[in-house]
């Protein structure tokens, strides 16, 4: 089963960096900061520039506040935005390291916190510039800064070759995060990705195998009481007058017990029929045998079709009739009065689009629609009227076309137009049928 990617993310959102735990951390480094500023200051009476100091502080304590107001705890960062928030940390600190002595202070082993944060949330690329203005930073650090606070009167000056060993540690400190962290992480990542497929692949065949079994149940146990029900029409439609009032309302629910027989003969094969050899037909030919039983409600369909070369075949697959039926009853059902079907073919692809003139998908349901149990039918159908659905139709539908090797887009019209957009497409390799020497069947 072919399963959009771009359209669950496997948890990728999920492990971009929160804005909250950003700003939590920079708390606990303003903390940190300021009581290291003011111990040194005050506990062992080091001279240096303490205004200065929690000037860049303060920085970081409004830059909080700025974040806090602007975006939600749980609002996640792209990785854009991300990194401009480490690189600030980066300059930051550096500003504090510059006025408190540059490399010789032991608190410039923090550099590569930054870094590390970076390593475990965001790509490669990102780590990389990130880990390169840690290097840039520490080598101006290195050459420029304000000596190291020390006892008044007193100068401490470290070697120039000791200076050069610590911008050596944090120089391949940042290398050897860059490298080893973001390949645990992005191993993490893959295994990560990989069993939210499979829970995802695992559930809902559950729930498609769950329902299969029902499909199977209900028809065998709606046979009996679908047979009584077409004695009966046939009886009191041999009484009733052909001119007489009833006698048009006999004959429709006939045909929609015939029809009722015939929707559950297809719920005992769906997906398992693979047709015979004769059991071709063409794209035009397919559409039409999914649009035909939906004519009589009182929504115009308008079915187009073109494309690049020979016109696809496809063998007749119940699943592919039964979730195209499906998706199309679907627009019926919210179309003001007007559903479009609009087949696209080239030598690579082939296309369905479904649109109607309806109010289209509300912004809650667009996102999680294709999922069990999210639903937004109305009661107002066309010459019928239902209570309401579980959720299920767009489910199964959307399941047993990719099935066939389909991806499925749903979007609504961009503005001023109105409606739902339904967009099925296959390879064209998968969507046509073979033939047994290799070949495809081509249409006479």
């Amino acid at each position: 089963m072919m399963i959009e990617t771009a359209e669950i993310e496997f948890g990728s959102r999920a492990r971009r960096l929160r804005v909250d735990t950003l700003v939590r951390l920079r708390w606990l480094a303003v903390i940190g900061q300021s009581f290291a500023v003011l111990v040194t200051h005050y506990g062992l009476n080091f001279e240096l520039q303490l205004g200065l100091c929690f000037v860049a502080v303060a920085l970081s304590a409004w830059l909080n506040l700025a974040l806090r107001l602007r975006f939600t705890r749980n609002h996640r960062l792209d990785e854009g935005p991300a990194s401009i928030l480490l690189a600030y940390d980066v300059l930051q600190l550096s500003a504090l390291l510059y006025l408190t002595g540059g490399l010789e202070n032991p608190f410039s082993l923090l550099f590569l916190a930054p870094v590390m944060i970076s390593a475990v949330s965001l790509s490669g690329a990102r780590t990389l510039m990130l880990a390169g203005l840690i290097v840039v930073c520490a080598t101006l650090l290195a050459v420029w800064h304000l000596p190291l606070p020390w006892y008044p009167g007193q100068e401490l000056q470290l070697p120039m070759l000791y200076i050069g060993g610590i911008w050596a540690a944090i120089v391949l400190g940042a290398g050897f995060i860059w490298v080893y962290a973001s390949r645990v992480a992005e191993e993490a990542r893959l295994l990560s990705d990989a069993l939210a497929a499979t829970e995802l692949v695992l559930a809902r065949e559950q729930h498609l195998t769950q329902l299969d079994g029902l499909a199977a149940a209900a028809a065998h146990e709606l046979g009996t009481p679908l047979a009584t029900i077409t004695l009966i029409a046939k009886d009191l439609e041999s009484h009733v007058p052909s001119d007489g009032p009833l006698h048009e309302d006999i004959s429709l629910l006939g045909q929609e017990v015939r029809r009722c027989r015939n929707i559950l003969s297809k719920l005992t094969s769906l997906g398992n029929d693979p047709g015979g050899m004769m059991e071709s037909l063409s794209l035009s030919q397919l559409i039409e045998e999914v649009v035909e039983p939906q004519r009589n409600f009182g929504v115009a369909i308008h079915v187009s079709s073109s494309g690049d070369g020979l016109e696809p075949i496809a063998s007749r697959n119940p699943g592919i009739l039964y979730g195209l039926g499906n998706l199309v009853e679907n627009a019926i059902d919210f179309a003001g009065s007007n559903v479009r079907i609009n087949a696209t073919w080239n030598s690579t692809s082939v296309s369905i689009q479904i649109e109607d003139d309806g109010p289209g998908f509300a912004a809650d349901i667009l996102a999680h629609l294709g999922e069990p149990y999210v639903t937004s039918r109305g009661t107002d159908r066309k010459a019928k009227s239902e209570e309401g659905g579980l959720g299920l139709g767009v489910f199964i539908a959307k399941t047993l076309l990719e099935r066939s090797g389909a991806t499925i887009s749903t979007t609504n019209a961009p503005p001023p137009a109105r409606g739902a957009r339904i967009l099925v497409r296959w390879p064209r390799a998968l969507f046509e049928r073979p033939r047994h020497n290799g070949q495809t069947l081509q249409p006479p």
